[in-house]
């Protein structure tokens, strides 16, 4: 049985508002200024897209998100449309509208073609040719990779640079050189760069800690906004990863996202709000110790975490020294156990119904997935989590990449 056969098979951000994009695609230093400040609505502890009306003193920004997001999510909508989806005034969405054109997020895309007498409704949209957007996937320990992609998450363009052992500051030197080439070839104005990073990440884009890179307490949003000038996004790789999955991909409300890379971390999604912790680190589960019973040893020093058992380079050159195919099937339902025994007490303490896997397909989904979900299953209570469900992402390899995406698209418009 495979993840996929198992699987059972969404709401971003505080509303912003933006100043508007200048006519060259990049930001002046208002712009980049609001985002080191307030475009991070997709990570103040809120759901993820807004989808009520709100007290008064924050109406407006909230209202301008709903209506964004409901010409994001739904199409082509007249204003009495948007006026019944989102509960708010006929007047108030005129005078939103007419604010939302003029600064060129939305168009007026024709007449609807009605049979109904009086004058035909005039069709709204999000204006998806306003800008592009760049992400960034740090979490390969071969390469780095990045793409231009558009407002719907859909890739434009593609670039990668090998890694090639780099730490430190050379691996910086490799995300600037990587984002300088993509913003080269954005063909409209770049609305933000997202940039999904392994280790522990904090709300200001520090990236606290990242032993496989060689990082602590790197400032990698302050670089690259003060680098490109444009607003900056940087946020944990399985947080950006469960953005895209909640987006994209067939997520629930509730889900955690196991992404398996350089290293193993986790995204966790609770009634559609993402969950961080108090010290940013909730999802860090690649340096949690499984078993009792020792193990290698890792980059962070001690013996037996879990990413000994389960992260790419580890578990490829495991099963390249293996003699059989049996061994391999050992190896793989070995690693499998011990993901099922890290998990076990964050399915039982939240209750979750779905794990999701994102990572190589060949290792993941198989011996390791079937492992996984045997070991969830015996190590909580069947009356409660049964019916708990583990499959592969439907997004592939490019998950990351798309998150960044949502993490921008969330930050400065409010909508994903």
């Amino acid at each position: 049985m495979t993840a996929s056969e198992v699987q059972r098979s969404a709401s971003v951000g505080t509303p912003v508002n933006p100043p508007a994009a200048p006519a060259n695609g990049f930001a002046t230093s208002a712009t980049a200024s609001y985002a080191a400040g307030r475009a991070r609505g997709y990570s103040t502890g809120r759901a993820l897209r807004p989808s009520t009306k709100v007290l008064p003193e924050h109406a407006r920004g909230h209202n301008r998100a709903l209506v964004l997001q409901t010409l994001y999510a739904e199409g082509q909508q007249s204003r009495a449309d948007i006026a019944r989806e989102t509960g708010l005034t006929r007047v108030t969405i005129s005078d939103l509208v007419a604010d939302l054109i003029l600064e060129g997020l939305v168009v007026e895309t024709g007449q609807r073609e009605d049979a109904r007498p009086g004058k035909p409704a005039t069709l709204l949209d999000l204006n998806r040719e306003a800008f592009q957007i760049i992400g960034i996937d740090l979490s390969a320990y071969e390469t780095f990779r990045g793409a231009v992609l558009d407002l719907d998450g859909q890739i434009l363009e593609r670039a990668e640079l090998p890694l090639a052992g780099a730490t430190g500051e050379d691996a910086t030197a490799t995300v600037i050189a990587l984002v300088e080439s993509l913003v080269a070839r954005a063909t409209l104005p770049v609305l933000g760069v997202g940039v999904g990073s392994p280790g522990v990440v904090d709300l200001a884009g520090v990236v606290l800690s990242a032993p496989n890179l060689g990082w602590s307490d790197e400032p990698l949003q302050q670089i690259l906004a003060a680098r490109f000038g444009v607003p900056v996004l940087v946020s944990n790789d399985a947080n950006a990863a469960a953005l895209a999955e909640h987006s994209f991909g067939d997520a629930n409300a509730d889900m955690m996202l196991i992404k398996v890379g350089h290293g193993v971390g986790a995204g966790l999604l609770l009634d559609g709000t993402p969950l961080f912790g108090s010290r940013f680190a909730a999802g860090e589960i690649g340096h949690v110790v499984v078993g009792t019973d020792g193990g290698a040893e890792c980059v962070c020093g001690k013996h037996g975490c879990l990413e000994t058992w389960l992260a790419t380079p580890r578990l490829r050159a495991a099963l390249a020294a293996a003699s059989s195919e049996t061994e391999q099937n050992t190896i793989l339902r070995e690693a499998g156990q011990r993901l099922g025994i890290a998990l076990a007490p964050v399915v039982g303490a939240l209750n979750l119904a779905e794990v999701v896997l994102s990572g190589p397909t060949e290792l993941l989904d198989g011996p390791l997935a079937e492992a996984t979900i045997e070991t969830l299953r015996a190590r909580t209570m069947a009356e409660f989590h049964g019916d708990l469900t583990l499959r592969m992402t439907t997004l592939g390899e490019d998950i990351v990449m798309r998150g960044a995406a949502v993490m921008v698209l969330s930050g400065q418009l409010g909508v994903s």
